[in-house]
Order: C-alpha cells, then sequence, then structure tokens
C-alpha cells in the first residue's frame, strides 16, 4: 500500500510552509531517521526526517514550492516489494481524498432537512476516521478549532483527515461549506436580535487600497510566511489582550561602571584568531539579567493567562526581540535568573546569529515567560511593545542618554535610560505591573546585585 508523506507542522502555529530542497529523489530507499528534505517555515529552515521504510515513488511537491499546506501530501513512498510505478499511481489520488467530505443538499422536504444534516455530516474521511462519539475526545488542531468555534460548529461531529483521524483547517472549511455539520451548543434562540454583538470592522480589500494610489506608482511584494505570522499574531495580541503601560526612568551611570570594569577583567581564551576575551557584556545582556530577577522578585508578575487557570511559572524565560531580515524573532534566554551574566552574553551571541541564519529551532523561540524589546541603539527614548502571547509582560527599552535630573535639590548630569512595561490586565494588575517596573529599576541601579 502506498505511504503519503504529507506537510509536517513544525510549529504549533504554522499553517504553510515553503519546500525548499529535495534531499531524496525518485527511486531512493529511505529508512527511518534519513533527512529527506528541507522545509522554510517562518521562522527558520528545518530537516524533516522520514518516518517509514520503503522507496520514493514520486515526489509530488517540487522543490522550491511555497504555502504548501500543513498535512498536504508532498511524496509518495513504496512499501517494500511493493512496484513504484504503481505505487506512484495510486497515491496521485491522495490529496484529493484527504479533504472532509461535502454534504449533499438533501433532497427533502424542509422539515425533513435538519434530520439529514447530521447524518451527511458523520461520514468517515478518507482514512477512516468518522466523528468522535459522544464522551470521547475529539484530537484537532488549534486552528481548526478556533475557525469552528467561531462558525459556532461542533468540531466533534466533523469527520478528520489529518494524521490518525485528526481535524484540520481543510476538515472544518470543507464541512462549513457542505453546510452538514452540528452547531455547537449556544445561547437560547429566544434572546433578543439587539443582544448580538455587532460584527467586526473588515479590512479595505487589496484592489479598494491599489485604487487609491495611481497605477505604475508601486511595486507589489508578496508577503513571505514570516510577515504573515507577523501580522496575524500582532493582530491577535491587540485584538484580545488589554494591554495597558507603565514607564519609568532608570539611571544607568552605575551599571555603565560595572560593566565596564566587568569587561575589563575578562579572562583570554584562545581561539583560531587568537587570544579573545571570554565575554564582552552589553547593556542588553544587563537588561536580560535584571527582567529575570525582577520576575522573581515579584513571582505573582511571572505568570501567563488562560481561560481556566492562571499559569505560574517556575523560572524567568526572557525572550529577546531581535531584528533579522523580513521581519523579527524572539530567542529564548530560559532560566536566566539563574544564569550569570557572562553566560548569558555568550548564549545570547549565538541565538542571535543562528536567528539571522534562520537555524534556530521551534524550541528556541516558542514559549518563554516575558520578553525585552530594545530600540536603545537606534536612538528611541521610548516607546510600547505589542504583547507576544503567552507572555504577560514585555518591557520596551528606550536609549540611554544624558539629562539633567535633581539630586539633593541640585541639578546634575546622568546617563538615564526610559523603560515602558506593557503588560496584560488580565494577568497582571496595574499595582502589580509597577511593582514589578519598581524591582527592575532598583536592580539596573544597583546591578551588584546581578553578581550576588
Amino acid at each position: 500500500m502506498p505511504i503519503n508523506i504529507t506537510m509536517p507542522a513544525l510549529s504549533p502555529t504554522m499553517e504553510e510552509g515553503n519546500l525548499a530542497k529535495w534531499l531524496v529523489k525518485e527511486g531512493d530507499k529511505v529508512s527511518p531517521g534519513d533527512v529527506i528534505a528541507e522545509i522554510e517555515t517562518d521562522k527558520a529552515t528545518m530537516e524533516v526526517e522520514a518516518v517509514d521504510e520503503g522507496t520514493v515513488a514520486k515526489l509530488v511537491v517540487p522543490a522550491g514550492s511555497e504555502g504548501v499546506k500543513v498535512n498536504a501530501v508532498i511524496a509518495i513512498l513504496a512499501a517494500e516489494g511493493e512496484d513504484a510505478s504503481a505505487a506512484a499511481k495510486g497515491g496521485d489520488a491522495a490529496p484529493a481524498k484527504a479533504e472532509a467530505p461535502k454534504a449533499e443538499t438533501p433532497k427533502t422536504e424542509p422539515a425533513k432537512a435538519e434530520a439529514t444534516a447530521a447524518p451527511a455530516a458523520a461520514k468517515p474521511g478518507s482514512n477512516g476516521a468518522a466523528p468522535a462519539p459522544a464522551g470521547e475526545r475529539t484530537f484537532a488542531s488549534p486552528l481548526a478549532r478556533r475557525i469552528a468555534k467561531d462558525a459556532g460548529v461542533d468540531v466533534a461531529a466533523i469527520p478528520g483527515s489529518g494524521p490518525h483521524g485528526r481535524v484540520v483547517k481543510a476538515d472544518v472549511e470543507a464541512a462549513i461549506a457542505g453546510g452538514g455539520v452540528a452547531k455547537a451548543a449556544s445561547a437560547p434562540s429566544a434572546a433578543p436580535a439587539a443582544a448580538a454583538p455587532a460584527p467586526a470592522a473588515k479590512p479595505m480589500s487589496d484592489e479598494a487600497v491599489l485604487k487609491l494610489f495611481e497605477e505604475g506608482s508601486y511595486d507589489l511584494v508578496p508577503h513571505d510566511n514570516m510577515r504573515k505570522t507577523i501580522a496575524r499574531r500582532l493582530v491577535e495580541a491587540k485584538s484580545t489582550i488589554p494591554h495597558f503601560y507603565l514607564t519609568l526612568d532608570c539611571e544607568l551611570d552605575a551599571l555603565l561602571k560595572l560593566r565596564s570594569e566587568l569587561n575589563a577583567a575578562a579572562p583570554m581564551r584562545k581561539t583560531e584568531k587568537g587570544d579573545v576575551p571570554a565575554y564582552k557584556l552589553s547593556v542588553n545582556d544587563m537588561i536580560i539579567k535584571a527582567m529575570a530577577q525582577a520576575l522573581m522578585a515579584v513571582p505573582d508578575a511571572n505568570a501567563s493567562w488562560t481561560e481556566s487557570a492562571m499559569v505560574k511559572h517556575k523560572h524567568a524565560d526572557v525572550g529577546v526581540a531581535v531584528s533579522i531580515p523580513g521581519g523579527l524573532i524572539t530567542p529564548i534566554v530560559r532560566k536566566a535568573d539563574q544564569k550569570t551574566l557572562s553566560v548569558i552574553s555568550n548564549e545570547m551571541k549565538d541565538l542571535a546569529k543562528r536567528a539571522r541564519d534562520r537555524k534556530l529551532k521551534p524550541e528556541e523561540y516558542q514559549g518563554g515567560t516575558t520578553a525585552v524589546s530594545n530600540l536603545g541603539m537606534f536612538g528611541i527614548k521610548d516607546f510600547a511593545a505589542v504583547i507576544n502571547p503567552p507572555h504577560a509582560t514585555i518591557l520596551a527599552v528606550g536609549a540611554g542618554e544624558e539629562r539633567a535630573v535633581v539630586k539633593g535639590g541640585e541639578i546634575k548630569i546622568a546617563t538615564v535610560m526610559s523603560v515602558t512595561l506593557s503588560t496584560d490586565h488580565r494577568a497582571v494588575d496595574g499595582a502589580l505591573g509597577a511593582e514589578l517596573l519598581g524591582a527592575f529599576k532598583r536592580i539596573i541601579e544597583n546591578p551588584m546585585t546581578m553578581l550576588v
């Protein structure tokens, strides 16, 4: 029996990817664990390993293809002893069969239409998966669940075409289009129509936007996967997270002095390029450490919001926004509260380099308990960053600059940095956010605490 190789979901948020390169050709034999292709996600280029043994009968999706949907068939394997050419022909229809069956329009009297709709949705998918019986767990992707919820559809009534009968986006869309799906339990139909929320405003269509500009006065640059993901997550963050902002000024003179002394005291180590310092601390490295320590000092702010519970984290995993061509990515310094400044510095340099080369693994940029976004190197005085779910906070860091400050009734010059904490009000209230930012300021202005 032919074995379908499908586009894998290399991260929880991945919906499609680019098939950058095939590392096998038709006729090659592969075993579990063999690297067969390179897939470009919105954040990185990753290798895909075979999970079955067999002979490559057909490469369904050519190298260089963009926007290949997750779970779409990309290649076909012939099992041991099976004719490869026959397997290739037998697998041609696989992608089409993967779609959930559309319910036919019932040819019955109106009174019987509702009764016939449910059986239509109960037909098994191409993989033999029927809707989950009542009381059993339904396996579905997060995106499929969200689409079903928005449409008021019971995801348990939809047959899944994904691995092991998992319901995917295409199944939900096909079921909705067919009309033969059970509606999820909702409020009584007798509720007044006035109670229904107003429909969300729709963005301008591409055609409407382009009509505003003279033809020939612009170039169209299609969105890549990274930009699409950034746009989707920003819309999600600003539309679902109730942001509020707190700003403080921190004096940096003591921190700059300590940084200079620590860098001067760095031991030398031998490399191919000669002797180099074992570390070279940046102000950003010290900000990461200070934010981690602040979260441990105010543990109630080291949290993530879910609809059913507050997630209280035991460590401070600090994400750091890194600009890369076409967008940005947030690699994470895990357990930053437990790491020394030199370890944080060297780890951050490695993460930033691999981020720009798009070589990060998903576990190196997903999750985390907070984030830091530093635009000080661009001369930005202050700004407010957008929270990156599932974080409840993000710290926006401005430039350190000399300002006039009042000390003991006298005007003096000090190096001052403005920082703004964006906070999810569901998880961190105003007083708690102020306590967190106050703890950060104390650590920054008394930097020796980072060494003990």
